[in-house]
């Protein structure tokens, strides 16, 4: 466990010490994260607890997290409650705002479900919560607007989905590309429910002149992202910690850029906290664009190195008739705009990443179905 422990807390150092200036305006700041037992809950929640903890109370950033728990409530956030009393709310997005709710002058909406394979099993789910628990919050900032405990900063989580399949002329893909997306595919509900997202956002900080901006990750990955949640890399791990060959089901050649969670809490925060309002940033790395199969290789060569993986790559057909539809075949983005106007600078190689997940899932090989 040893091991584990101390990748957790380089990376919680790397991220504080990066967002040191942010931090600092944040602090004294109440915060609210909504699906902050998720994924990217894990660094969102320990990294603000974690500057807490190396700070005088007047320093520190209160910090509330919702969630519905509709899975449990995760091991590592129970220790989360137990070490540091984090006050948290069991609440469904998809509902309206529980009555008496604080006042929050920043607000980080992570709400969602955002693997394919489940979101595609709850499409009318996951619109409810993309677009009411969305529009909920922005009536709570607008009601705000004129108090002296306005939202300072509000960040939504959109995704790089909203770009479909870019022609090869709009790759590295940049903000102002449109998007080539299909309103009624097998993966519309997730795709159009953030577009339509993200126009709501535009329109409220247009309007009402709100401090709305929007996050577009690009395939995130690391600790906290369960073994069970049917992405690629949690699934290629999976295999390897089954000591199964790993299972490719396509032809391997589709092929993505992979951020590593630590820089990619790096860029939302300084999102919330630097961000223009009404616009929306590309959170991710532009390089290495790997396809499916070398990403297999790279993650079997790591395994073998660190625990004598023995497995190949192995190629089949998915049961899932829809499993490939609209399943994009490049995506990359360009992170100019995060880099020029907040600062934004991934550090991590795919490589290095990719070893501190394994070194995670090897003592994170049980969860829940995501």
């Amino acid at each position: 466990m040893e091991k584990c422990r101390d990748l957790i807390e380089e990376d919680l150092k790397f991220i504080c010490e990066s967002l040191r200036e942010e931090f600092d305006q944040l602090s004294g700041h109440p915060v609210l994260i909504t699906g902050g037992a998720g994924f990217l809950g894990y660094y969102l929640c320990q990294s603000v607890l974690y500057w807490n903890s190396n700070q005088v109370p007047s320093k520190q950033i209160p910090l509330t997290v919702i969630d519905n728990f509709l899975r449990g409530t995760p091991p590592w956030f129970s220790a989360l409650i137990d070490r540091h009393g984090l006050p948290f709310i069991n609440h469904d997005m998809r509902s309206p705002l529980p009555s008496g709710i604080k006042d929050y002058h920043y607000i980080m909406h992570a709400a969602g479900i955002a693997s394919p394979i489940y979101y595609r099993k709850y499409p009318i789910e996951t619109m409810d919560a993309n677009i009411n628990g969305l529009r909920n919050l922005l009536e709570y900032c607008r009601s705000r607007s004129n108090q002296k405990n306005h939202v300072h900063g509000f960040l939504y989580f959109s995704s790089s989905e909203i770009y479909g399949d870019p022609p090869p002329g709009h790759i590295p893909t940049a903000e102002d590309y449109r998007g080539n997306v299909s309103c009624t595919g097998p993966r519309a509900c997730y795709d159009e429910s953030k577009r339509y997202g993200e126009t709501l956002c535009v329109n409220f900080a247009r309007q009402f002149s709100l401090p709305i901006k929007a996050a577009r990750p690009f395939n995130n990955y690391g600790p906290g992202l369960k073994i069970t949640d049917r992405r690629v890399i949690p699934d290629f791990c999976r295999d390897v910690m089954a000591g199964k060959d790993m299972v490719l089901l396509s032809d391997g050649s589709p092929t993505r850029t992979f951020c590593y969670v630590a820089d990619a809490v790096i860029g939302y925060y300084k999102i919330l906290v630097r961000g223009r309002g009404g616009e929306a940033y590309n959170i991710g790395v532009e390089s290495p664009e790997v396809s499916m199969v070398e990403l297999a290789g790279r993650i079997a060569d790591l395994a073998k190195a660190l625990f004598g993986y023995r497995g190949k790559v192995v190629f089949k057909a998915s049961h899932d008739q829809n499993y490939l539809v609209d399943n994009p075949n490049r995506r990359c983005p360009q992170i100019e705009k995060a880099r020029t106007e907040l600062g934004y600078d991934p550090k991590i190689s795919l490589n290095e990443g990719l070893r501190r997940a394994l070194t995670w899932y090897n003592e994170n090989r049980e969860a829940p179905e995501a």
